[in-house]
């Protein structure tokens, strides 16, 4: 693997990965807007397709015939097979079939290529395939028209969706529409060739049963008139009909007889006893009796009155009397007249009895005998019943079918409750998310190449070194220019000498990576290693101090305003790879606030050392980039180190509102730097643009014996250097 030797451990860099995507991103943008380019108009320059649906509502609908009661039991069951059922039959071919002829799609390209087709078809010609053309028009739009056509049932309910897409709006929905006439024109001619078959099927079973109905009643007829079984008008038997009015007859005789013999007895029990007659229903009743009874009250009245006046022997009183003596002889006379009719009745209903009963045995006889022969008759009965009925059951059957035989009569069993209508959008193709969706998997894909590209060649891995005391290293603590001196030095390696082993593996992991792209590097001086002046360039401590998250950097420039102004690009650097920075000026010649503020007599540092400006009115904005700076000030620099207690409170302010707090100490001293140094947050940057390979090892060890043993050394040549943005570097 590029840049990592054989016995070397490697870890992913992501800082890496993000940096040649980064390097890469105006390729990356090319690329995505061609591709949403050509995407776009590609997109524009495809057919529209129209999509519109027709949904059918499946429900048993009743016949329109008046008169006619709803079957509710011969309704069919509409449960969800029947509904899938009837979404395969809108499917079918022959509805496929009548569409297509009735629409004439057999005529349009789309739904009939081959017949459009200029070039023939090679397979036909090497007879590998069955020319097309041979087979009617509407066959082979069936293939086309089912790729084109969705008919699904809708899900929780009895509804089936009819989708058609087509190059024409107006096709596309006058298809589904065409599709539900078709389709309920055939379920309601499916209808009506039922009842026709009814009806052809019943007329010559109907003449048949009515020649059997016929017969039997015949049958019927003529074994009554042998037999002598004839009915009366209720439908009973004619023997069964006199037994039964005998039997009531004699009834009511016996009931006459025994009136008449209990009349004849009370009025005979009446004269037997001698007394008065007054009480006797019959006696009353009689005309004669209530003359007499009248004639005798009034000659009693008489009696009576005539006493009065003469005496009982008086010859007219006697004759009075005897007249009296003959009117109840006569009312006797007429009461025992009574009794004789009465007596004569009840001899006369007894007489009436016995002949009745004697024809009521006759006629006993006479219905056993018929009994026998009604069993014959019943048969016969039930055989013409039955043909009766069927013959009904029948004529009822063709009454209805016939009455549904009319095409308005009898509705499909579904009905349309949405129409397509012509759709104004095409469903496809979309062109903005097909160019949104083409740009982003372009820009991805693109990025992922470089990802992994970056990966293969080793830029995106870095190394591992373990250290002499078995602890581990990652390869930016010695790739981004710094040298380490060695934790344990050896026997035969002086106190302070600088640390050749470890500078000689850092130029073999710079000889290893020379394939993997690296930052822009200027012209090396000609005592400089290519591998040292690479790994000492100004893009790796920027990359280094970003990775780290370093909040404190502090750099020293032994060789003067050349060192500053590496240290002013460095803060420009980092702003523009998207950190807050701000730059301390604390050099004594101000070359940062040249470089980077509008005028050199602007309030800064020496300012806040001395108290004299508030704090917000020391930092100014860089000329040439985003980075902030605090300049050298304008006061006095002996009174503000009276006031260096407070450098520490400044930087803490200036890292809680910046990323990165770079101070460019100019040619401080070692020893000077305690103040800055404040923990391990912070970094020591020795700023060497042009430094040759001795002159680092002598400052590493004089920075190692004042306590500072891992400076970051950044060399990097100014002259010609390129500005990022169109910026120009100082």
């Amino acid at each position: 693997m590029p840049g990592v030797t054989g016995n070397q451990d490697a870890d992913i860099d992501i800082g890496q990965l993000f940096g040649a995507v980064k390097d890469r991103r105006k390729a990356i943008l090319a690329s995505t807007a061609i591709a949403a380019a050509i995407a776009f108009v590609c997109a524009s320059l495809m057919t529209p397709s129209y999509k519109s649906e027709t949904r059918i509502l499946i429900e048993a609908r009743e016949t329109n015939t008046a008169g006619q009661e709803t079957q509710g039991a011969n309704e069919p069951v509409l449960d969800q097979y029947n509904i899938v059922s009837q979404a395969q039959l809108l499917q079918s071919a022959d509805l496929i079939k009548t569409v297509a002829r009735d629409l004439k799609l057999f005529d349009l390209k789309e739904f009939d290529p081959e017949a459009h087709s200029l070039l023939p078809d090679p397979l036909v010609m090497l007879g590998l395939k069955q020319n097309p053309l041979d087979l009617p028009p509407e066959d082979r739009v069936i293939k086309a028209f089912r790729e084109k056509l969705q008919v699904y049932p809708v899900e929780g309910s009895r509804v089936i969706a009819i989708e058609v897409s087509s190059e024409d709006p107006k096709l596309a929905a006058a298809i589904p529409n065409r599709m539900a006439e078709v389709y309920l024109s055939m379920q309601s001619g499916a209808k009506l060739d039922t009842h026709s078959e009814t009806t052809r099927w019943l007329e010559p079973e109907i003449a048949s049963l009515r020649d059997k109905v016929r017969d039997a009643e015949r049958k019927v007829a003529d074994y009554r008139t042998t037999a002598g079984l004839f009915q009366s008008g209720e439908n009973t038997s004619f023997s069964a009909q006199q037994l039964n009015d005998i039997s009531t007859e004699l009834a009511r005789v016996r009931g006459e007889r025994a009136n008449a013999e209990a009349r004849s007895e009370n009025v005979r029990a009446a004269l037997k006893l001698g007394r008065g007659f007054d009480t006797l229903g019959d006696v009353v009743g009689s005309a004669m009796i209530q003359r007499l009874k009248e004639t005798e009250a009034n000659l009693q009245a008489e009696i009576s009155q005539t006493q009065i006046s003469l005496l009982d022997g008086h010859p007219r009183l006697k004759g009075m009397r005897a007249q009296l003596a003959g009117i109840r002889q006569q009312i006797e006379s007429e009461t025992r007249k009574i009794l004789a009719s009465l007596e004569s009745e009840a001899d006369v209903a007894k007489l009436r009895e016995r002949q009745l009963g004697q024809q009521l045995n006759g006629l006993k006889a006479d219905s056993a005998r018929a009994g026998e022969d009604e069993v014959g008759l019943r048969a016969l009965e039930r055989e013409a019943a039955a043909q009766r009925q069927l013959l009904e059951t029948y004529l009822s059957r063709y009454r209805q079918a016939a009455s549904r035989v009319d095409p308005g009569s009898t509705p499909a069993d579904a009905r349309v409750v949405s129409t397509a209508i012509e759709p104004v959008e095409a469903y496809f193709p979309k062109v903005i998310p097909i160019t949104i969706i083409v740009a982003l998997a372009t820009l991805i894909l693109h990025v992922i190449g470089i990802i992994v590209a970056a990966l293969f060649s080793g830029r995106g891995l870095r190394p591992t070194y373990e250290y002499e005391d078995g602890g581990e290293a990652s390869a930016y603590d010695t790739m981004p220019g710094r040298y380490r001196l060695s934790q344990e030095r050896t026997d035969n390696t002086e106190q302070g000498e600088f640390d050749a082993h470890a500078l000689n593996d850092l130029a073999a992991a710079k000889n290893d990576a020379s394939s993997a792209p690296a930052a822009p590097a200027a012209e090396m001086p000609s005592d400089m290693p290519a591998a040292i002046h690479a790994a000492l360039s100004l893009e790796a401590v920027r990359d280094y101090l970003l990775r780290r998250g370093s909040p404190l950097a502090v750099a020293v420039s032994p060789t003067g305003d050349e060192g500053s102004t590496a240290t002013v690009l460095l803060a420009r650097e980092i702003s523009e790879a998207g950190r807050t920075v701000v730059l301390v000026d604390m050099t004594g010649s101000g070359c940062p606030t040249r470089l980077m503020a509008d005028s050199i007599s602007l309030p800064g540092v020496t300012d806040l050392l001395c108290g004299t400006t508030p704090f917000g009115d020391t930092i100014h904005p860089d000329r040439l980039s985003d980075a902030h700076i605090v300049p050298q000030g304008t006061a006095d620099a002996e009174q503000a180190m009276r006031g260096a207690d407070r450098l520490t409170m400044i930087l803490d302010a200036l890292a809680g509102a910046y990323d990165v707090v770079l101070v460019e100490c100019g040619q401080a001293d070692a020893k000077g730097l305690e103040r800055l140094m404040r923990g391990d947050k912070a970094e020591l940057i020795l700023s060497l643009p042009l430094a040759s390979q001795g002159e680092i090892g002598e400052l590493l060890e004089d920075y190692a014996q004042a306590g500072y043993r891992n400076p970051l050394v950044m060399s990097a040549e100014l002259a010609g250097r390129p500005s990022r943005s169109g910026r120009v570097a100082a």
